[in-house]
């Protein structure tokens, strides 16, 4: 009796672990059909060796603690690479589209599939997703569309479910005109937070944006 009452413990264990998100470094060749995936491309300071660079107006920027937040009590797995110093927009762009087109060859739906990109990986995420139009996948832009950027640059274009956020007091505003000529786009969501951070509030989880975030994909996703 007892053993089967054990054995009901750690199946329920195992079931609640099943759910708990993964954070990943590296694109893993091990892929679940099923599952979903979640690329986080963070700004451009964090580009190099230090995950916890500190920018003199905006303050340290949480690279670790972000990863956290996103993947807590969440059930998709989170790819955030490092990306090295200088990285290569065009190369990083053909490596984001490849795991992309890697998933889906191996079964992942496009809807379960999102690209978070906030600043510089705003627009490392915003050349890959006009490059993925044909599989309507998710994308998320935090604190990207400045004037003159993406958001005026009429070659990119996107399509499936796009969430925008952006920061008041910040230079990075509103990406309607980028949504408004994406024609496939299925959805356009935006959010204004107004926490007097500027381009800092997207340096920490704050709730302000991590809740949206993850409300949203739960959402868009199977």
């Amino acid at each position: 009796m007892y053993s089967f009452r054990y054995l009901g413990i750690i199946l329920m264990f195992l079931a609640e672990c099943s759910l708990a998100g993964e954070i990943y470094s590296e694109f893993r060749k091990q892929i679940h059909p099923n599952g979903k995936y979640v690329f986080y491309s963070h700004g451009l300071i964090v580009e190099g060796t230090n995950p916890r660079p500190v920018h003199p107006k905006f303050g340290t920027y949480e690279f670790s603690l972000i990863k956290d937040m996103l993947v807590k009590d969440s059930e998709f797995n989170l790819i955030a690479h490092h990306r090295p110093k200088n990285a290569k927009i065009e190369a990083y762009t053909t490596k984001l589209v490849s795991w992309v087109r890697t998933l889906v060859k191996a079964g992942v739906k496009p809807n379960n599939i999102t690209l978070i990109g906030f600043s510089r990986g705003g627009q490392l995420t915003s050349f890959a997703a006009n490059r993925l139009k044909d599989l309507k996948i998710n994308t998320i832009l935090l604190a990207t569309c400045w004037p003159g950027s993406v958001q005026t640059d009429p070659t990119i274009t996107f399509s499936g479910h796009f969430l925008s956020i952006y920061e008041t007091t910040d230079g990075a505003k509103s990406c309607k005109q980028l949504s408004d000529r994406s024609e496939e786009l299925l959805s356009f969501e935006e959010v204004a937070i107004s926490t007097g951070k500027k381009h800092g509030a997207f340096f920490k989880p704050m709730k302000e944006w991590i809740v949206p975030v993850k409300k949203w994909i739960n959402l868009k996703s199977n």
